[in-house]
């Protein structure tokens, strides 16, 4: 078992209905929420931009389910063709059935779930959220193409925050006219001087900032029946 700054790195393989999917989880004591992240094109649950989001979250008393949205096959063609990366459909659902094993385990299921997604994950969260609303209590996009989640844009009532570059021009298009669709609470923020990958010095610190303060506004533990 790894560490990511005090809070212990568990991989674990969630076996799912008609494949097995790779993911870390990180559970601090005490923790008030539950956030799985979807990584974006040509990503993976090692990207080093999410964890260091993760890390934030986790000193903040937030669980994060770094998850894999492809097979290990799957990876390996998406490799050569690029074209599993944008099936948005294929990774919703993914991150879907992500949601509903959580549900059936014990340690993780009487915490409030949020989705963090980046890129292209954005959509399959946002999508996610859409076919979930009673589960999912927070969303967060990083420089995300929630346009790509099309219709389901409608049907998303989680508050949902939206996070954009501000030297990302055509994604700030695309995420403002995603944001006046949206029907729940909702923020826009722009990261001044950020291009897509928030590379610039501070500007993924404030991302997740941003996204922690959002989670734990809107993520807290379930009322036991």
């Amino acid at each position: 078992m790894a560490r990511t700054g005090t809070v212990a790195l568990q991989p674990i393989r969630l076996e799912l209905a008609d494949i097995a999917l790779n993911a870390d989880l990180s559970l601090p004591p005490e923790a008030h929420g539950l956030v799985v992240f979807a990584h974006g094109s040509g990503s993976s649950r090692h990207s080093s931009r999410n964890r260091a989001v993760a890390e934030v979250m986790q000193r903040a008393r937030i669980a994060t389910l770094l998850l894999d949205l492809l097979t290990e096959q799957e990876e390996r063609i998406d490799v050569r063709t690029a074209e599993l990366r944008f099936d948005i459909p294929l990774l919703a659902d993914r991150v879907v059935a992500t949601i509903d094993w959580v549900q059936t385990q014990p340690s993780l299921s009487p915490l409030r779930l949020g989705l963090f997604g980046a890129s292209t994950g954005a959509a399959a969260a946002l999508m996610a959220a859409a076919s979930r609303p009673t589960i999912v209590g927070a969303v967060v996009s990083r420089g995300g193409r929630p346009d790509l989640a099309e219709a389901a844009l409608d049907a998303v009532t989680a508050p949902t925050l939206l996070v954009v570059g501000g030297r990302d021009d055509v994604v700030i298009n695309l995420n403002q006219q995603a944001f006046d669709r949206l029907r729940g609470p909702k923020a826009l923020e722009i990261v001044p001087g950020a291009t897509h990958l928030f590379a610039e010095p501070g500007a993924l610190e404030e991302v997740a900032r941003l996204a922690t303060d959002w989670f734990v506004r809107h993520l807290t533990m379930r009322s036991e029946p």
